[in-house]
């Protein structure tokens, strides 16, 4: 791995963390070619623990990095990809950890033939215990994905999927460790309230899981939850969808 390869974190929230730690506890990266941006200062005390950069320009971190996360929430993709898109070159390798939103979207609200992966991790990463899965865009090599296998390999199992798994990933791995995190919740030494409130996004895909937990008996439930998560995924991708090829260059 090239250890002068920059890399960038757009959003600040435990994803990102996460990953950042994963990421730097390989050694292969030095935190100082590391990045992440925020719109708020609320989450940036534990990344700068971490020897990391912080901004609050989505535009100076893309400009000056090689590889960028972009981990906000779904609904917010449009906006942050519109804002930098004019900063991304052919250099750059985009990697998504938005829930639901299609790697077709993502290509469409960047220029054409940008490098684009859709990653899925889940929270167990914040203990390099996680379950990551990656699928590979249009116009990303087996190299991209080899890249990126290898910054992740110590934030837990990494493998690379077709798109279509995605969103099942997500229902089962992403949003299902809310539905029995064992050793998190044990070395965390957080309340479980508390971990839950940190997994479930308002309308998110854990939360419509959850929901459907309470609706029933708990072996019922788990399935019908991850079904109703899976669901949500592919719902939040619909909704995205429409804005495409919006600002396709």
């Amino acid at each position: 791995m090239d250890s002068n390869l920059r890399i960038g974190f757009i959003g600040a929230g435990n994803m990102a963390y996460g990953i950042a730690k994963g990421v730097l506890q390989s050694g292969d990266v030095p935190s100082s070619n590391v990045k992440v941006s925020a719109p708020s200062a609320r989450n940036f005390g534990r990344f700068q623990e971490l020897g990391v950069a912080v901004t609050h320009s989505n535009a100076e971190l893309v400009s000056s990095c090689d590889l960028v996360f972009v981990a906000v929430k779904p609904h917010l993709i449009t906006t942050i990809l519109s804002e930098i898109t004019d900063h991304v070159t052919r250099k750059h390798i985009i990697v998504s950890v938005a829930a639901g939103v299609t790697l077709a979207t993502l290509q469409g609200l960047l220029p054409f033939d940008t490098v684009v992966l859709r990653l899925m991790p889940n929270l167990p990463c914040l203990v390099q215990q996680g379950a990551l899965l990656f699928s590979r865009g249009t116009w990303a090599r087996q190299e991209d994905g080899d890249l990126l296998r290898s910054l992740l390999q110590h934030c837990g199992l990494v493998e690379e999927g077709p798109e279509a798994w995605i969103d099942i990933h997500t229902g089962l791995s992403g949003s299902g460790v809310a539905f029995g995190a064992g050793q998190l919740l044990r070395d965390s030494g957080k309340h479980p309230a508390q971990l839950r409130s940190e997994v479930c996004t308002p309308g998110g895909t854990t939360i419509f899981g959850l929901h459907a937990m309470e609706q029933g008996g708990v072996r019922a439930a788990t399935m019908t939850a991850v079904e109703t998560a899976t669901e949500r995924a592919r719902e939040m991708g619909r909704k995205s969808a429409p804005t495409a090829t919006e600002n396709r260059k």
